[in-house]
């Protein structure tokens, strides 16, 4: 039975050469791992013992490897010790191990020793530098082990690890299990930790952080937990100690499995490429994303961070204690955590209305599926390039959209009953997307893995045409079920058909859910008024109104949710830029709900009417829109007052902060202009002075008509806050917001300059780019530093945030240099990446030519001067 399931799961793996994968004929099941860094010089040692099953006689063991040089490697079985000839394939980062005599079937025991970079790409084991010093840190997802040690590195070769470190005397290190020993030398100077042996895991989770770290610590239901940080930042440690004890308890008791691990350590690291990353016991995370001052944070930071550290945690269920297969099923990790991030958070903070995030993350999931270049949940990939573009919002925010839909169709309890059964089921192991899908049907009785595999295998998002006609007492809803796509030039192509839990908001009578698996569906229903085809926002589609159903919702802006609102919002949006509908009908609901006091719909109308402004009005029309926007929201944002009560409620300031955007942004309000800039003195002078919620919008709106004094007082910040990451960051973040050209060149060169972590440069040309009164200059510099930007951002998310942020030039001309250059100039990092964002540039276009004239009307009709 034993051999037969190992043969099984070699032919499983087998996979053409091409495909860049290891032949599975050699199976790990333990490392014995050591490490000496050299800070100074920054390499590294390594000695290394993998413990693997042959499941074939073979003279050759292919595995992993990349950016290391080997010593000896010999290769123990039978009893016998031979020297291995390494041969490596960089094209593959694969090295082969060659023995004299064929290795039987069965134990055998590969040994190694070798040196490696600590590179300064931020990914593998690499350099960090904060506080006058070097760290070494590793990130290995998602094909980035092999830079740290030869190894299988494909997320199916689960094996334990026992990993020791080789030290500085002065300093401490972390890594996955609980560390065991601390003994002197081998060196002088230095010495050695031993780590307790870790679980069965996926090689690139894998975590070690060496340094000068400090912890603060707690437990949650006996699990041991520490913040770790820097030593100038571990005052702020205490918020996320908290967050992690209230997330873990949930967790704990949700899935009615205990953590899988022995202590959980969150380390806030100084440069690191991702966001965070869900290593087994020791989750590291750029530190502006852990650390904060609660008595001066943002309320969009407080729950940003809580809900980061709660995405992390909740992988240790997704990902680690159950991983997919192959990174075609990222979504069973990346969108399981989205989807169970703010749950905690519900329950612990309610004020923060985490319901409504959940809305927005949907919003902008269906804005990337509205394109023909979007792609399937489940798509795929073989190359490391390949792997790291599908770590998209596909994964993330339309994964968790679906699995909300499909948990709001079937009954939260029942699912959660499903969840917990398939992670019992596939615990320390592996699965796939069909395993989760059968199992929650299995479980729930409820059709789900129909529901799953139409959204998960299938491109795209579908639209949801709704047309009513009264007769009497009862209406009949016709619904039509296309897929949705934004373009109108879009291809042809074959019908798709979806099965769509579809839930109706009939009032006071509560939702009306009907499963929708045809084209075309006639429902009969009581009363004749509008009817709001997404109840509680939970599904995963859009919906097509007619402009009266639209208008007889907005005359009673009490009809809807707040959530249901936005998702109204979002989708009357894409129906504008679509050419579905005129922009009139989307423009006489955000008229409507200009009063209305959820800081999230004013911040959806915010993003909008300055996406009307920059890119729909005409220079001549601006002036007159920007008018009607100071009627509309101004006496909303003097009702409130500049700067307020710092006391007050956060979702208050919150609100505050979005009207003072639109306001002072869109509307151009030169008073309120003018008061911002004092206020933005005031704070530079007093960091007090203003509640952390309301900052940055000033900060961004003194920064518009901001002149070179004000840009250098900004500058000049960005030292003394280094200790303080949100602090630091809102001065940072303001900076692409200078409208004046010779000051858009200099935060450019900044960012290109050693000042600028390799982790932030990309936010500073991305907001430039973004922004239509620098997007030219950004664009000349970004083609024309094009080689200095590669070697400058990570290849992981600071190259391809740049492509992404070339999608806001609303510009034919820039589109076709865009492809030219691209043409020239290819990164396959960022092919997907570049096709989106041509596709939304071409979007923009079109939007503007369709809306124009319709726009023109609008304003006439709206009466301003």
């Amino acid at each position: 039975m034993l051999r037969w399931i190992v043969v099984g799961f070699a032919l499983l793996l087998s996979v053409p050469a091409a495909a860049q994968r290891l032949p599975g004929t050699v199976l790990p099941e333990h490392y014995t791992l050591a490490f000496t860094p050299d800070l100074e010089q920054e390499t590294f040692r390594g000695r290394e013992s993998v413990r693997v099953t042959v499941t074939e006689p073979t003279t050759t063991v292919t595995l992993h490897a990349a950016e290391i040089e080997f010593g000896e490697v010999t290769i123990t079985a039978g009893g016998r010790t031979q020297k291995a000839r390494v041969t490596v394939d960089p094209s593959k980062e694969t090295a082969t191990f060659t023995v004299p005599e064929r290795l039987a079937e069965g134990p055998a025991t590969i040994d190694v020793t070798y040196t490696g970079v600590l590179n300064d790409k931020l990914r593998g084991f690499y350099i960090s530098k904060a506080n006058g010093r070097k760290y070494a840190v590793t990130q290995l997802e998602a094909t980035d082990a092999r830079r740290a040690f030869p190894s299988f590195d494909e997320p199916i070769y689960k094996a334990t690890y026992d990993i020791s470190l080789t030290i500085d005397a002065g300093d401490t290190a972390i890594s996955n299990g609980r560390q065991l020993t601390d003994t002197p030398g081998p060196e002088p100077g230095k010495h050695t930790l031993t780590f307790e042996r870790t679980p069965k895991m996926s090689s690139y989770l894998v975590a070690m952080v060496v340094g000068d770290f400090v912890c603060r610590s707690g437990n949650a239901d006996g699990t041991p937990l520490r913040v770790c940080s820097t030593p100038d930042k571990r005052d702020l440690t205490a918020f996320a100690l908290e967050a992690a004890s209230v997330e873990v308890k949930f967790f704990n008791n949700y899935f009615g499995i205990k953590y899988p691990f022995k202590k959980l350590d969150l380390i806030g690291v100084p440069d690191f490429s991702a966001g965070a990353m869900e290593n087994v016991g020791a989750i590291t995370f750029r530190d502006r994303l852990l650390l904060l001052d609660p008595s001066d944070s943002s309320i969009t930071t407080r729950a940003r961070v809580a809900s980061v550290i709660s995405h992390e945690i909740a992988h240790q269920w997704f990902g680690d204690l159950v991983t997919m297969r192959w990174w075609d099923d990222i979504w069973l990790n990346e969108g399981f955590a989205t989807w169970m991030q703010n749950k905690p958070l519900a329950s612990w903070h309610p004020e923060w209305h985490v319901e409504r995030k959940d809305t927005l993350d949907t919003i902008g999931a269906l804005g990337l599926d509205s394109l023909e270049s979007t792609r399937p949940i489940r798509f795929k990939v073989e190359t490391p390039d390949e792997i790291n573009e599908v770590f998209d919002a596909i994964a993330y925010q339309k994964t968790a959209a679906v699995l909300r839909m499909v948990e709001s169709y079937v009954g939260p309890e029942s699912f959660r009953r499903g969840v917990v059964s398939y992670l019992k089921k596939f615990s320390y192991g592996n699965a796939a997307g069909n395993d989760f899908w059968t199992e929650v049907a299995r479980v729930t009785g409820k059709p789900v893995d129909r529901i799953m595999r139409s959204f998960v295998d299938q491109i795209g998002a579908p639209v949801i045409t709704v047309r009513n006609k009264c007769t009497g007492p009862t209406k009949q809803a016709s619904l039509t079920v296309d897929r949705f796509v934004e373009s109108s030039k879009a291809a042809a192509r074959q019908p798709q058909t979806w099965v769509v839990p579809v839930c109706f908001n009939n009032g006071t009578s509560g939702p009306r859910c009907e499963l929708i698996d045809r084209r075309e569906t006639t429902l009969t229903q009581n009363g004749c008024g509008p009817t709001f085809a997404n109840a509680d926002s939970r599904g995963y589609y859009l919906s097509d109104y007619s402009a009266a159903d639209i208008r007889a919702l907005a005359k009673d802006t009490s009809s809807l949710k707040p959530i249901e609102w936005m998702s109204l919002l979002g989708d009357e949006w894409r129906m504008v830029r679509s050419g579905r509908h005129d922009i009139d009908v989307y423009l006489d609901v955000a008229s409507a709900l200009s009063r209305n006091d959820a800081p999230e719909i004013v911040e959806m109308l915010e993003e909008r009417l300055g996406e009307i402004d920059g890119t729909i009005a005409s220079p001549d029309e601006r002036p007159r829109f920007e008018a009607w926007v100071r009627a509309r929201f101004g006496p909303a944002l003097s009702a409130l007052g500049l700067p307020g009560d710092p006391k007050e409620p956060d979702d208050r300031q919150h609100l505050r902060a979005n009207l003072l955007a639109i306001v002072g942004l869109i509307g151009n309000d030169a008073a309120v202009q003018r008061r911002t800039r004092e206020l933005a003195e005031q704070y530079i002078a007093n960091p007090r002075s203003l509640p952390g919620t309301l900052a940055s919008t000033v900060l961004h709106v003194a920064a518009v008509r901001g002149d070179r004094a004000l840009y250098d007082q900004y500058v000049a910040q960005l030292t003394k806050t280094s200790g303080t990451p949100e602090l630091h960051y809102r001065f940072f973040n303001a900076l692409p917001w200078f409208s004046d050209q010779a000051l858009a060149k200099r935060t450019l060169e900044y960012a290109m300059s050693p000042a600028v972590r390799s982790q932030d440069s990309a936010q500073l040309i991305g907001g430039l780019l973004a922004s239509p009164a620098t997007s030219d200059v950004a664009w000349e510099f970004t083609r024309t530093q094009w080689p200095a930007l590669l070697k400058k951002l990570d290849i992981f998310q600071g190259v391809p945030a740049v492509v992404e942020s070339l999608g806001g030039l609303c510009s034919a001309t820039r589109a076709a240099e865009i492809k030219q250059f691209f043409a020239k100039s290819p990164e396959p990092a960022v092919s997907r990446t570049l096709q989106v964002s041509l596709e939304r540039i071409d979007s923009c276009v079109a939007l503007r030519a369709r809306q124009s004239k319709p726009f023109s009307a609008w304003l006439n009709a709206a009466g301003t001067n």
